[in-house]
């Protein structure tokens, strides 16, 4: 049985929109304005190298495969962009029709049912990278077994947040907490 991993760069204020400076978001880029450092990138690909698959919504799902298809076999990239180019990819929208990115299926059913199947038919972590709303109806439908945060020194004062304002209580552990770079605080969370 699979078990699902979101991974979010977050500001203190709680924005997750626009880290990387691909949207139209007035901050975009925020995330590379504070260095991580060798530790901090030594996470993200461990990360990746340790998933299975990816489940993704549709906004991040379309960012993603405009841009790793393009850097495969890039000698910076290291085994970072084959690994998301050639790994199961799930993503789920009412909108997608079809997905062209290699390995890419996408989910457009009762959303509990479909994530569900997902973690019955993947045996390991199914890494979530951005995906707020995603990750908010996992939090919602109690499908999320794991929550890293990279908590980046800053406040946005505006933007899409990971959390719902929905007044549900989702009790979480602690199970790891580091400074890393720039002091950026690495923090993951499991289930209670």
């Amino acid at each position: 049985m699979g078990k699902i991993v979101a991974t979010e760069f977050i500001s203190l204020d709680g924005v997750i929109e626009d880290p990387g400076g691909s949207e139209d978001f007035d901050h975009g880029g925020w995330t590379l304005e504070i260095d991580r450092g060798e530790e901090g990138d030594k996470f993200k690909l461990d990360e990746l190298v340790e998933a299975e698959a990816q489940l993704l919504g549709r906004v991040t799902y379309e960012g993603f495969a405009a841009a790793w298809p393009e850097r495969e076999g890039d000698p910076d990239m290291g085994g970072f962009a084959e690994k998301m180019n050639s790994m199961p990819k799930y993503v789920y929208s009412t909108t997608l029709e079809s997905a062209d990115w290699q390995n890419t299926t996408v989910l457009s059913g009762d959303f509990a049912a479909d994530i569900a199947r997902v973690k019955d038919e993947v045996d390991g972590v199914i890494l979530v990278a951005g995906s707020a709303a995603l990750v908010q109806g996992l939090i919602a439908d109690d499908l999320l077994d794991e929550l890293r945060l990279m908590v980046f020194p800053v406040t946005l004062g505006g933007g899409k947040r990971l959390f719902a304002d929905d007044g549900r209580k989702v009790p979480l552990s602690l199970t790891d907490a580091r400074t890393i770079g720039g002091g950026i605080q690495l923090l993951t969370y499991q289930r209670s």
